[in-house]
């Protein structure tokens, strides 16, 4: 499995997140995990290879991570977006924007202009082409750190 394709799961699990709150994200990893590993090709398109164990050992460990600071990169979100509540934001932009800066933030792994990228990409596969610019921008002032800044403009 690709990093990219980790990513989209990571993401779609997070989406989940806000039909299903709390103590049900558990099973919902579980249940798109298992669907995953039982049909790859249909349930992610395009999937080159098939998931292994520490496929899901990396994707269960940063969904756990993201969700364990969602407060804190929803703050730092609203922070970077100039005033827009996350709760104004659609649920996949916003299961997009916590991914990417919980990669920003807290993965030294990723690169985050790499971080930015991905998730530009997830944004034109699965958000209207207007939420292109709004998670670049977003995203951008959260890794340059002018987030909070009134003269700070997005790339």
């Amino acid at each position: 499995m690709t990093r990219t394709e980790a990513r989209d799961s990571i993401f779609r699990i997070i989406f989940r997140e806000a039909f299903f709150p709390g103590e049900g994200m558990e099973g919902q990893t579980d249940g798109y995990l298992a669907q995953l590993g039982e049909e790859p090709e249909t349930f992610l398109p395009g999937m080159k290879h098939e998931i292994e164990e520490k496929d899901e050992a990396y994707i269960r460990t940063k969904v756990d991570a993201i969700l364990e600071k969602t407060e804190e990169l929803d703050g730092r979100l609203e922070s970077a977006s100039r005033d827009w509540k996350m709760n104004r934001v659609g649920k996949a932009e916003l299961a997009i924007l916590r991914v990417a800066a919980y990669e920003i933030l807290f993965d030294e792994d990723i690169p985050g202009k790499v971080a930015i990228n991905e998730a530009l990409e997830l944004t034109k596969k699965y958000c209207d082409e207007k939420a292109v610019p709004f998670v670049n921008g977003v995203l951008n002032k959260l890794l340059s750190g002018e987030e909070g800044s009134e003269e700070a403009m997005p790339q």
